[in-house]
């Protein structure tokens, strides 16, 4: 039942009809003006007859009408009735020969589509890399596979983005939290902590949710726009530095760790605050994590040939001078540098550091030796007064 319901029967329906109609009007039009011309022919003929004398001499002229019409009449008839018989089996012989031909005109033009259809249930959700590239001519249908494809590689980067931004938001959640877990286990596990300690913790652990909560509202806003909303402001880095360093102070402690500052006062850049503190906040995090126990880390800010600067410098294990350019890319990770029992990050953190330098006109840089520790500066235009 769905044969004759598809379009290929339906097209090959009207290819036929109209095969065959051209047909039927030729071999019509063919018998009508025979069978006209032959009703037409006269059935009777005059003739002019001189009659002689035995001794051949001529003696008069008569006219002789003679009468064909009954034997021309059954030729004709008989000539009509073999014509209309024989239109009558090459019709018959057209009609199937248009049905085949019609079936194949209509097979190869809907070729193209049974090769899309097939593409397009091929297609997964999770794996969007498949195209139709139809090629051939540039028809009506090569235009339709093209246009199927463009939108394949629309919603491929719209998923990649996606992907993407679940998994730097997942990233970025877990810094913060991970901020307040270890702020909140360090004064919760002093018996003998102060009013002033509580204040401090309380403090930090409320810096943290604000940017916690900032970054929520970026991802409410791009699920709304397409893109999150930045809040340029003028932003004084030593400030920046100051908060950043009593974020992981406690975390730096735990792992019997100094964090030092060096800042230049009064130096500010127009920035958005949060991500800023975003970037800072993932070098820093880095930096506890991998620098050695009993070592320093310091942050700084300063001014150098006209560009503000942020950096992070620890005495971890460094990084290799081929991988300077790698370190940034997504999901990098440097072999050989965990050790046993610890957490294996994503590696999104510094791909984000390195957005959110480029989306303030800036860029960041890296100094570092293998085994010689390592310095992140993220370079920043300064604020114009």
């Amino acid at each position: 039942m769905r044969t004759f319901t598809s379009v290929r029967f339906r097209l090959t329906a009207i290819y036929s009809l109209l095969l065959f109609g051209l047909a039927a009007l030729v071999v019509g039009g063919v018998y009508t003006g025979l069978a006209r011309d032959l009703d037409d022919e006269p059935v009777s003929r005059t003739y002019e007859v001189q009659l002689v004398s035995p001794e051949g001499i001529p003696i008069r002229q008569e006219t002789v009408r003679a009468e064909f019409q009954s034997f021309e009449h059954l030729v004709n008839q008989s000539a009509l009735d073999q014509l209309r018989s024989y239109s009558f089996f090459a019709l018959g012989l057209l009609f199937l020969a248009s049905l085949g031909v019609g079936w194949v005109v209509a097979g190869r033009v809907l070729r193209p589509i049974g090769w899309i259809t097939g593409v397009a249930r091929e297609i997964q959700a999770t794996d969007l890399t498949r195209r139709i590239g139809l090629g051939g001519p540039k028809d009506e249908l090569r235009d339709l596979a093209d246009t199927f494809d463009d939108m394949l590689g629309r919603l491929e980067s719209a998923f990649d983005a996606q992907r993407s931004l679940i998994q730097d938001a997942s990233h970025e959640l877990r810094n913060p939290l991970a901020v307040m877990r270890t702020n909140l286990d360090v004064v919760l596990s002093d018996p003998d902590a102060t009013v002033d300690d509580l204040r401090h913790t309380a403090t930090v652990v409320r810096r943290t949710t604000e940017r916690m909560s900032r970054l929520v509202d970026d991802l409410l806003s791009y699920a709304r726009q397409g893109l999150p909303d930045q809040a340029w402001e003028r932003v004084g880095l030593a400030a920046v530095i100051s908060e950043t360093a009593d974020e992981f102070r406690a975390s730096a402690e735990a792992r019997h760790l100094r964090i030092e500052t060096s800042v230049t006062r009064d130096l500010e850049v127009m920035a958005d605050r949060t991500a800023l503190k975003q970037a800072l906040a993932n070098l820093a995090g880095n930096a506890v994590r991998l620098a050695p126990e009993g070592s320093t880390i310091t942050l700084a800010c300063g001014l150098a040939e006209g560009w503000a600067y942020v950096s992070v410098a620890d005495e971890g294990p460094g990084i290799a001078p081929k991988d300077h350019e790698a370190v940034f890319e997504r999901f990098w990770r440097a072999d050989g540098q965990l050790e046993p029992g610890t957490e294996r990050r994503t590696g999104l953190g510094l791909t984000i550091v390195r957005q959110i330098a480029e989306r303030h006109g800036g860029s960041v840089a890296l100094a570092s030796t293998e085994g010689g520790g390592s310095t992140f500066v993220i370079w920043l235009p300064p604020s114009r007064s």
